[in-house]
């Protein structure tokens, strides 16, 4: 049975939610993997005060909506429901979604290779001048990159694609990053979906929206 403090926080989150949903028409759901707790601050930080952040479990945040939705008669915000899977929160504004985007969007920070990790993004290693000595040409030699020596250096001959989005970053691709002080990833809250009084759509939307109003 959960002890008395669980149950206060619990309700206290769940009061949060519910004033939020009835303070704000507007929201996005953004995703959250990869987030530092720092950063996190940051974009709190830089967003405040007419933009709030709510993260927490997935079911709190969907036991909290139902609810107001049943005791209030108003179900505008159920169609976050279906969204909140994964580790993903809730962005509350009162500022233009547009703009509140693209200051989200500002929040990235650079992230090395780890192993494992299902890259994001592609990676392409520049040609040129490494700085690494001449001992250290097995890492090039274990991924086929051509290499050669130049002034004591190692230098790669030309750009090397060295990893495909969704794909898996190996150990050969991790040490070899790493050892060129290459942060290849970015990471951020990324949003997923755009909610506007009981609409809700994909964040391209936006995209289309800002180019017609600068069109204009």
């Amino acid at each position: 049975m959960p002890s008395a403090t669980k149950l206060e926080k619990k309700e206290a989150y769940h009061q949060r939610l519910c004033d939020y949903l009835n303070t704000y028409e507007r929201a996005f759901v953004v995703g959250a993997d990869n987030v530092g707790s720092k950063q996190m601050s940051d974009i709190r930080a830089a967003l405040r005060p007419e933009t709030i952040i709510l993260m927490g479990k997935n079911t709190m945040m969907k036991r909290s909506i139902r609810l107001y939705c049943e005791e209030t008669g108003n179900d505008q915000w159920a169609p976050l429901l279906d969204e909140l899977v994964g580790n993903v929160g809730l962005i509350f504004t009162k500022g233009d979604l547009s703009q509140v985007k693209a200051e989200i969007a500002k929040y990235k920070v650079g992230a090395p290779a780890r192993v494992g990790l299902v890259a994001p993004n592609d990676v392409t290693i520049p040609s040129g001048g490494t700085g690494m000595d001449p001992s250290q040409t097995s890492f090039f030699q274990a991924l086929a990159i051509a290499t050669k020596i130049n002034k004591g250096t190692i230098d790669i001959v030309s750009d090397v694609h060295l990893i495909k989005a969704g794909d898996k970053v190996g150990a050969s691709e991790a040490a070899l990053l790493g050892k060129l002080g290459i942060k290849p990833f970015k990471y951020g809250l990324e949003v997923v979906k755009v909610y506007d009084s009981g609409s809700l759509f994909e964040p391209a939307v936006l995209e289309i929206t800002g180019a017609r109003h600068e069109d204009r």
